[in-house]
């Protein structure tokens, strides 16, 4: 039995490191391929509220990580090359790009990775150009992401068998529990990605519910907060603020969501009743990032009254000492 269990563990984490790499290699090479063009894209298309927060969808789509948008987005406004409020949008629109991650997670494309992997392969080997090179690495790393799944599904199938694994997995149908071990699990390995895709292959082995599965991505949308936090460090007030949007953004919606679990997992029911567990809740994390955005949309205008008001710029009038009273 220990050495089943040994097994389980070495192939789920080799699993997990697989599909660490992949997403890291992956956002590199595609901002190596669309870097410049994206800094481009977000200064000239984030004059509005509506269009900060389509292009920060299309964006967090192409580069297949809310996390690395964000950041850039925080790096680009530290630099003054794009305003504050320009962020807000973009923040909100990278919470509904990331969705499209889970989508395509709930396909079962593990065993099709090849079809990828290997143009991707031979693309990095023989290419002579820096862009051929770069487009294969990105082709290898998206069939790689599918591969690293197609492991951690094989390797959690055998857990059906240990009760005491399928108890614990249900005791995260309680929505404090789940939401905080989604939150630990992507604090610790740095990814709301990689727990969303572990927790959907889990449901498709029938070892997560629907009730744990949004518990835990509720969860995950905290932890990812992290890495924003961090990118802030040093970078001046109007990056610290629009981190902290973002964690403010995370905060009160994961909030509303646990206060309102049993309506919003009943709703994912009658809209995907007749899906697999799976897809249910990948179907929950478009429905609730979405439903987040709507809400918060027309609020950005207050927000960043707020934020320039609680942390206004230092700049020299703000820092130039009042002279005395006579």
């Amino acid at each position: 039995m220990n050495s089943s269990i040994t097994s389980i563990v070495l192939l789920a984490l080799s699993g997990l490191v697989l599909f660490l790499y992949a997403v890291s290699r992956l956002a590199l090479a595609l901002r190596q391929v669309a870097g410049d063009r994206v800094k481009g894209i977000l200064d000239r298309f984030t004059k509005t509220v509506p269009m900060a927060i389509l292009t920060g969808t299309v964006v967090t789509t192409l580069l297949d990580s809310s996390s690395v948008v964000i950041i850039l987005t925080i790096a680009l406004v530290s630099a003054g090359a794009l305003p504050f409020r320009n962020s807000l949008g973009v923040v909100l629109g990278a919470n509904i790009g990331t969705t499209i991650s889970s989508q395509l997670f709930a396909f079962d494309l593990g065993q099709y990775a090849v079809v990828a992997m290997l143009p991707g392969l031979l693309l990095l080997s023989l290419s002579k150009k820096r862009k051929g090179r770069t487009a294969g690495r990105a082709l290898f790393c998206f069939g790689l992401l599918f591969f690293s799944l197609f492991l951690i599904g094989e390797a959690a199938a055998p857990l059906k068998e240990y009760r005491g694994v399928e108890a614990w997995l249900l005791k995260l149908e309680n929505p404090l529990r789940g939401a905080a071990a989604g939150a630990l699990l992507t604090l610790v390995i740095q990814s709301s990605s990689a727990t969303l895709g572990m927790v959907i292959k889990l449901a498709a082995k029938g070892l997560v519910t629907l009730p744990a599965g949004i518990a835990v991505l509720l969860g995950a949308e905290l932890g990812t907060c992290a890495d924003t936090l961090l990118a802030t460090l040093g970078r001046g007030r109007p990056a610290l603020k629009t981190g902290l949007f973002h964690l403010l953004f995370n905060v009160i919606t994961i909030t509303l969501g646990l206060l309102l679990i049993g309506p919003f997992t009943a709703l994912v029911l009658r809209l995907a009743g007749q899906a697999e567990v799976a897809r249910q809740i990948a179907h929950a994390h478009v429905l609730f990032n979405v439903a987040g955005v709507l809400l918060f949309a027309p609020l950005v205008p207050l927000c960043q009254r707020l934020f320039d008001a609680w942390l206004p710029e230092q700049g020299p009038e703000a820092r130039r000492v009042p002279a005395p009273a006579s």
